[in-house]
This record gives structure tokens, C-alpha cells and sequence, in this order.
């Protein structure tokens, strides 16, 4: 058993602090809504089913498939992310694992909130990370919505990729040491599995004082196809050069969007 870091509640209000995407609740209130994510990776679960449906009418999108990517690439880059940024900023492992994370549903696009069951850090190398996050949760879950909505599971890993590389970039330009979330990207990259490396690439962009770390997909979510018709910051549908030009802009502007 990993030796456990007792200063969890230190490290979550450090994680509150890059936004509010990285804010976990504590003490479940039962008598909320939560969904157990470990009752997501069933294909034929209700719980899944809820989840795709309530994406679907809040982003307004026409297919099943196209629906999946977009839960998948918010999924890996709100409700785990926290945990892929404590080991970016802290080198420790936030236990994320499906059956210790619960998420509430929301109107809008996303979630309404995620939450752990029970907070508890280790202090475990990179591949503790890798095999919580990814190998128990979101490549399960990304079968389970292949097998549910016949998605691509090409498609499917870019909304993981891109996801956990949020967590990276948003950080980069918040605050944190550009260099040690450089390293501990590529770090990450090496150790993951199920080919995250071909899915997209990290960039490091400067312009005057402030720098941080952007991400250019290879793959792409049809978020277009919704009724917002818009696509993606890093969205492969535009040019390298100009998804480049426009982080340049966000960079000189001061905003932290990915």
C-alpha cells in the first residue's frame, strides 16, 4: 500500500486556486443528485445513458457519436484533471479513481460539480498516475461510449489527450512554473498508454513577458456540429499556423483558455 500524504485538503485548496474547473467537493450530500463514475464504464448503464443525454440537450448536438466526443474531452479535462495536475505541480498521486469520483449533472455544457468520496493523496510516481487515470477510468470509459454510441475510439483518446494536457496548459498560464509543467508534460506523455502521444502536440509560445504551454489536436471532437457552431480552440479543422496565432493572442491578452 502507497504511503498517504494526510495534507489532502492543502493540496485540493492549491488545486481551487488555477480554476474553477480544478475544484473538487468533499462530504457528498446525499441528498444531491451524484452519479458514481464507476457506473459509467457499463455501455448499457442508465447512469451513462444520463450523462450523454444531458450533453446532448445542453450543447444541442444531432448525433450520438458526436455527443460522446465532446462528454469524453470534457470528462478528461474537467472531472480528472485535478488529479493530473497534482502530480504536475506536487509530484503526488489524488486518488481519482472511478469508484472514489461522483459528478452532478448540469443544464449547461459540462458539469455541474465533481466530487471525491474520499480525499486521499499518495506520493507515487508518474505511473501510479497513468494507471488511476487512465487505464482504470477514462480508457474504460471511453469503451464503454464506443460500445454506446459507436464513437471512434481514435476520436475518443484525442478528447483524453487533449483533456489531460488542459490540465498542463491552463496551469502554464496561471501562475505555474512554465518549465516544471514543460517536464512533467513530456513526462506524462512518456508514461502514458493507448497512443496519447500521436493525438496531438504541446507547444511553448513566449509573447513579450508572459509564456505558457498550448495544445494543438489531431483529432476532433464535431463540436462544430452543435448548435453552438463553433470549434475548438485547438481544433485540427484550423491550420497549425492560425490556431498558433491565435494562442499568441490569448497570450498577449492574459487569458488562460485552452
Amino acid at each position: 500500500m502507497p504511503d498517504v500524504c494526510l495534507d489532502a485538503e492543502s493540496l485540493l485548496r492549491r488545486l481551487e486556486s488555477y480554476g474553477e474547473r480544478f475544484r473538487l467537493e468533499r462530504e457528498l450530500d446525499p441528498r444531491l443528485d451524484w452519479i458514481a463514475c464507476e457506473r459509467l464504464l457499463d455501455p448499457a448503464s442508465e447512469d451513462l445513458g444520463r450523462v450523454l443525454e444531458a450533453e446532448r440537450v445542453a450543447s444541442g448536438h444531432v448525433s450520438a457519436h458526436a455527443t460522446a466526443l465532446t462528454v469524453m474531452a470534457v470528462y478528461a479535462g474537467t472531472v480528472t484533471a485535478s488529479a493530473v495536475l497534482a502530480w504536475a505541480l506536487e509530484g503526488v498521486v489524488l486518488d481519482m479513481r472511478p469508484a472514489n469520483v461522483a459528478i452532478r449533472l448540469s443544464p449547461r455544457h459540462g458539469f455541474e460539480a465533481v466530487g471525491l468520496r474520499q480525499p486521499a493523496v499518495v506520493r507515487e510516481p508518474v505511473d501510479t498516475l497513468v494507471a488511476w487515470i487512465l487505464e482504470e477510468h477514462l480508457f474504460p470509459l471511453a469503451r464503454a461510449m464506443r460500445v454506446r454510441t459507436r464513437a471512434g475510439m481514435r476520436q475518443l483518446g484525442g478528447g483524453i489527450a487533449q483533456g489531460c494536457a488542459a490540465a498542463f496548459s491552463i496551469a502554464s498560464r496561471r501562475g505555474g512554473d512554465v518549465d516544471r509543467l514543460e517536464h512533467a508534460y513530456q513526462e506524462f506523455l512518456a508514461a502514458s498508454t493507448g497512443g496519447l502521444d500521436r493525438l496531438g502536440d504541446m507547444v511553448r509560445l513566449r509573447e513579450g513577458d508572459r509564456e505558457g504551454l498550448f495544445y494543438l489536436r489531431k483529432t476532433c471532437c464535431l463540436y462544430y456540429t452543435s448548435a453552438e457552431a463553433i470549434t475548438c480552440a485547438s481544433c485540427c479543422l484550423d491550420s497549425v499556423e492560425d490556431r498558433i496565432a491565435a494562442y499568441r493572442r490569448t497570450l498577449a491578452g492574459g487569458a488562460a483558455s485552452h
